[in-house]
């Protein structure tokens, strides 16, 4: 397991949940925090604010991780939009670049699907784009770079692909193309997990 995986896989271990469903998440087999003392220490019961940063690092986490300043700015953007902040702040993370990758099932982790995207490796709309926080609207078209379609990886995903491709995005699997039809709703989204947006929202409107 290389570094980087071993990593992440703490994060779901610190957390207390497997945040990606995968298989091979030592938190299905060590339920515990990770450390010298994760095993024998008990899991006290959380404040209201243990709650609401847990579940604002659960998402940042899922996302591949983001940094608190890039999700405090999600955060304010989701509460400029109308309507439910909640819902606002799912569909703006689920609008991302990479987490659209992520969704289309040619990359195997929202950390893999950032890389892919700052490599170069897709397009929007025929045009590059290696930003993976770069905002996907409805009706745009995504697309794996042709050289890159001979990929290892990208191959072996979509012969065994791992995850369903979620209603909202139409997948064509053999030209590796994909359309965005619409932003989800939060009851939409394939969390493996229970995301509660709503303890984010109260965590940063304290």
């Amino acid at each position: 397991m290389t570094k980087r995986t071993n990593a992440k896989y703490k994060i779901s271990r610190r957390l207390g949940a497997s945040l990606w469903g995968n298989a091979k998440d030592p938190f299905n087999k060590r339920g515990y925090a990770p450390g010298q003392h994760g095993a024998g220490a008990k899991r006290k019961k959380t404040s209201d604010y243990g709650t609401q940063l847990r579940e604002k690092q659960k998402l940042k986490g899922y996302y591949g991780n983001i940094t608190e300043r890039q999700f405090r700015k999600i955060y304010h953007e989701a509460a400029r939009r109308r309507g439910d902040t909640g819902e606002n702040l799912i569909g703006i993370l689920e609008s991302r670049l990479d987490t659209v990758v992520y969704r289309m099932g040619v990359v195997a982790t929202p950390f893999a699907a950032r890389q892919f995207v700052n490599h170069g490796h897709v397009r929007v709309n025929g045009k590059k784009v290696n930003i993976a926080s770069y905002q996907v609207e409805e009706g745009d078209l995504i697309e794996i770079k042709e050289k890159s379609r001979q990929m290892a990886t990208v191959l072996e995903l979509i012969q065994n692909p791992e995850r369903t491709v979620p209603e909202h995005i139409e997948f064509d699997s053999g030209a590796l193309k994909a359309k965005f039809l619409r932003v989800p709703k939060l009851a939409e989204v394939p969390y493996p997990t229970v995301m509660q947006p709503n303890f984010v929202i109260e965590f940063y409107s304290r």
